[in-house]
């Protein structure tokens, strides 16, 4: 076939007179290698009726740009990705890489380059560490063509991140944080100062499309306590600043309603033993034992050792989204059934019965990783429409403008139902928290809990 009818299938193409499987088919005939089909494939735009049903999210009439003409823009996260963040970061990843891939890698203009940071370290068993993540929020402020930071999973990390890319100007954006003092102070539960202690220019930069632990703690409170008529708890946190967070934030909710807080501890990480620790807390006779930790803080055998001396039918274990992954049920074994987590969403099989986008994404992304992801993966790729959104609507290489327009997000239409909008601390004022028990070895979603 002619050069001529190779352009001309191209121009097809590009006003969607043909679909984008039949241009391969048809430039494949004419003799277009696969290479070259794929590079023309990633700068045409793509019909509506081809697109994922995940990609019909986002704020309602942006329209989306695959125009590369402009050049490229770098993106790059930072999460632990390895260790006993293993099953958590890369799904997260692969969650933004599919979101990017189904918009065509470009937007408002340019080409994107995405890459993955490690903000863990092998010392810590993969878990975050504060030299790796001050070594990459500085390389990406750092880099001319890099105008947003996907960042952090772990709040103590994002502490370390906002204060360089607010002087950089940049936008940071979080799919993960939930400690609420990283945007507003909550009265007995953030520290004096915050939060802003963060952005020294007086200019918020930060948000976060997952809600914070305030609205989770207290959930979880009201749920112990009017609807399983828990009445004593024993507290613990594993000495970090989201585990302490939500601890306390339970700890206030749950006192203010009539509940009775028996004691309220941090444990070691590091000892691996809580045997002694348990049995003393056996003896105080609570309902509910509360653990605000993360997965690499022994959590699991904290629940462990909790079982051998209290039983699933006497009291109640309950840990917040920190804790809603495999790894952690699957450190726990046995133990952990009939434990309870929470999450500030839907959890993967939750989204797959609600159907729509939302169970689109699931079902794709399980394909991509072949395993179910980690509930924390839904917001990766929400994320990632933020952000690409954002380049359609200001399609400049300009961080301040990129920044003014990502904070103004308003009406997003979510894979988890529903909208949300940025407030002006940056956080999202979605308040969906989701109850869910380990059964059979699998975190099973209950019902969403409500917030007082």
């Amino acid at each position: 076939m002619a050069k001529e009818s190779i352009a001309g299938l191209v121009a097809q193409l590009h006003t969607q007179s043909i679909s984008r499987r039949e241009f391969a088919q048809r430039a494949g005939l004419a003799g277009l290698s696969a290479t070259l089909i794929g590079q023309v494939l990633r700068t045409a735009p793509v019909s509506a009726q081809e697109m994922p049903e995940a990609t019909k999210i986002g704020v309602p009439g942006v329209t989306h740009s695959t125009d590369t003409s402009k050049g490229t823009i770098n993106l790059y996260s930072s999460w632990p990705l390895t260790g006993s963040y293993a099953g958590i970061g890369p799904d997260a990843v692969a969650a933004l890489q599919m979101c990017f891939e189904d918009f065509g890698n470009a937007a408002g203009g340019f080409a994107l380059k995405y890459e993955a940071l490690d903000d863990g370290s092998a010392a810590q068993n993969g878990s975050y560490d504060a030299a790796a993540e001050t070594d990459n929020v500085n390389k990406v402020v750092n880099d001319a063509d890099c105008m947003v930071y996907i960042a952090t999973y772990n709040s103590g990390m994002a502490k370390i991140s906002i204060p360089i890319t607010g002087e950089a100007g940049m936008a940071q954006i979080s799919y993960a944080n939930t400690y609420p003092g990283l945007t507003h102070a909550v009265p007995e539960v953030t520290a004096e100062g915050e939060p802003d202690v963060y952005y020294p220019s007086g200019k918020r930069n930060y948000m976060r499309v997952c809600p914070a632990d305030d609205k989770q703690g207290a959930a979880q409170a009201l749920w112990a306590y009017n609807e399983m008529g828990l009445k004593k708890a024993y507290l613990l946190d594993d000495q970090i600043l989201y585990g302490h967070g939500v601890a306390l934030q339970f700890k206030v909710s749950f006192t203010a309603v009539g509940g009775e807080v028996l004691g309220f501890e941090s444990y070691d990480p590091g000892t691996g033993d809580y045997q002694s620790l348990m049995t003393s807390i056996a003896d105080k006779g609570p309902d509910i034992v509360y653990v605000g930790a993360t997965v690499n803080a022994q959590a699991s055998k904290i629940l462990i050792d909790m079982r051998s001396v209290m039983s699933v039918d006497d009291v109640v274990f309950l840990g917040p989204d920190g804790l809603i992954n495999d790894e952690f049920v699957k450190g726990a074994g046995d133990a952990a059934e009939g434990g309870y987590v929470t999450f500030a969403g839907y959890s993967p099989d939750a989204l797959l019965a609600q159907g729509g986008a939302g169970a689109d994404f699931v079902t794709r992304v399980t394909t991509k990783l072949g395993h179910s992801p980690d509930a924390y993966a839904v917001y990766a790729y929400e994320t990632g429409v933020v952000v690409l959104q954002t380049l359609d609507k200001v399609a400049e290489k300009d961080r301040g403008k990129i920044l003014d327009a990502m904070f103004a997000t308003e009406g997003f239409v979510s894979l988890l139902g529903g909208t949300w909008s940025f407030d002006d601390n940056g956080d999202t004022d979605s308040a969906i928290i989701g109850l869910d028990k380990i059964v059979g070895g699998k975190i099973v979603f209950q019902k969403l809990l409500p917030i007082k």
